[in-house]
């Protein structure tokens, strides 16, 4: 008897331990009754379904609105600070590295400043032109060749020294026109002999030489001044020079 009891309750508390069967099955027109007549009533009298799709749609145009109004805007300062990081570090590395060779920046920058020196001797100074006009067709004639143009151009001012572009034909031999341009080239000022064209003319009865040769010479302070004020002032007038 007592085993037939002990079997009962086993079966008993079985029973009471056996989950609910529950049903997946979807019921469209349950659920769309679940959203009819919803109008006068308050929304925490409403339907299981409809208060759940009235909480998601609220929180999806809560989401919408705080990225546009708030988080937008904190993204966009996000990716200029991390812009302006790799900027930084760019600019660290550079220095690191100008840091880690300073000294032989500095030589080089010696040297630099040595060799421009022997190039600004090389140019001779506003007085000093018409001399090395005169040494130019010197040159020619002393060669043999007749100049037939010499002709000074205007002068092409830069930052720091001026051009003087000078027109020139010259007619006779190869020979000799060659021994001019070698002559030109130990000039002790620079002289540079541009778009030369050589061809035979009838008239001349041989060889003529075209050709621009320009010479140049360094700026003086005054020049320079007035050069870096005429800059500053087109400056001014167009917006956006500056930093381009």
């Amino acid at each position: 008897m007592a085993g037939k009891d002990l079997k009962e309750a086993k079966e008993g508390m079985a029973a009471r331990l056996k989950l609910p069967k529950f049903n997946f099955r979807l019921d469209p027109e349950a659920i769309r009754l679940q959203f009819v007549g919803l109008g006068g009533l308050h929304p925490g009298l409403w339907p299981p379904l409809p208060r759940v799709a009235l909480l998601m749609g609220l929180v999806a145009v809560y989401a919408v609105a705080a990225y546009f109004l708030l988080w937008s805007g904190q993204l966009d300062q996000i990716d200029n600070a991390r812009k302006k990081e790799e900027e930084l570090k760019g600019q660290y590395t550079d220095k690191v590295r100008k840091a880690v060779n300073l000294d032989a920046l500095i030589k080089q920058k010696e040297q630099v400043l040595k060799y421009v020196g022997l190039l600004e001797k090389q140019l001779p100074s506003k007085a000093e032109m018409d001399s090395l006009l005169t040494e130019i067709n010197n040159a020619g004639i002393g060669k043999g060749l007749q100049f037939e143009l010499f002709k000074p151009s205007a002068v092409v001012v830069h930052d720091y020294y001026a051009e003087l572009p000078i027109q020139i034909r010259l007619a006779g031999t190869f020979h000799d026109m060659g021994a001019f341009t070698s002559e030109v080239s130990n000039l002790s000022r620079i002289v540079t002999l541009n778009d030369m064209k050589i061809e035979y003319v009838e008239r001349a009865g041989g060889l003529v030489m075209e050709a621009t040769a320009k010479t140049f010479r360094y700026l003086d302070a005054a020049e320079i001044a007035r050069r870096r004020a005429e800059k500053d002032e087109a400056e001014k007038k167009t917006p956006g020079a500056k930093a381009k």
